[in-house]
């Protein structure tokens, strides 16, 4: 009996040490997160501030991107459409606990257009998630702002900040990606707007089916070694 609770006191000790260890490992990785950036009170997410230009819907599932669907910061039920209409809309998701979003935010206060051609939907996650009266304080009276985490679902948002612009007549998202200014975002939308228009231009000039095939397959993010370009795994190079 005697050696039974010395064994179990034994192993009490081992998983008190290995404890502190995992404790230990989880801040030193917390404390080199925060110095390259990530937002880990947003939810451990990063800013890459890229803006990739889409030349079809992204989510699969649907034949176009799928409307906002939530309640305005006062509680009223709200359906935005973003495909089917004559404008591009570009959606904003942001939040109130994002520190890369503050400056947004703040922008937003003086210019609820973030002087933007196209119309702007800020997209934050619902009254589960986010305060209405927080957010009621950062946003600009006149801004769209949605709650709605379905949509955050729907459109996999990786991180925060994120943009996604879509083109109304087509249903086609332009490009999507994420970035820390107003400037840098309309900078990125003309870009991918350029991109599309040249992938575009390639392709009705009766370019070669092969360079075809390799501009969309540009355009959607598909390069070479792209995993699913291999099915059954990405081959190994011949060691010779």
């Amino acid at each position: 009996m005697t050696a039974i609770l010395v064994t179990m006191g034994v192993a009490i000790v081992l998983l008190g040490v290995l404890m502190v260890g995992l404790l230990r490992s989880h801040a030193e990785i917390l404390r080199a997160l925060h110095r390259l950036g990530v937002d880990v009170e947003g939810g451990g997410q990063t800013h890459d501030h890229s803006f990739a230009s889409r030349p079809s819907p992204r989510v699969a599932s649907e034949n176009a991107p799928p409307d906002i669907v939530g309640q305005t910061l006062h509680g009223s039920a709200v359906k935005i459409g973003v495909s089917g209409v004559e404008h591009r809309t570009l959606l904003a998701f942001l939040s109130s606990g994002c520190s890369a979003c503050q400056v947004l935010w703040q922008d937003l206060k003086s210019d609820p257009t973030a002087g933007l051609d196209d119309r702007l939907v800020i997209v934050v996650k619902g009254p589960e998630a986010e305060s209405p009266g927080r957010l009621r304080e950062l946003a600009h009276p006149e801004a769209t702002v949605v709650q709605s985490t379905p949509a955050w679902e729907e459109y996999a948002v990786p991180v925060t900040p994120y943009f996604v612009l879509v083109d109304g007549p087509t249903g086609d998202v332009i490009g999507e990606g994420s970035s820390s200014s107003w400037a840098q975002v309309r900078s990125l939308i003309v870009q991918a707007a350029s991109d599309r228009a040249a992938t575009a231009a390639a392709l009705s000039a009766g370019t070669d089916p092969e360079l075809r095939a390799d501009i969309e397959l540009k355009a959607a993010g598909i390069t070479p070694g792209h995993p699913s370009l291999y099915p059954e795994g990405v081959p190994l190079e011949d060691s010779e």
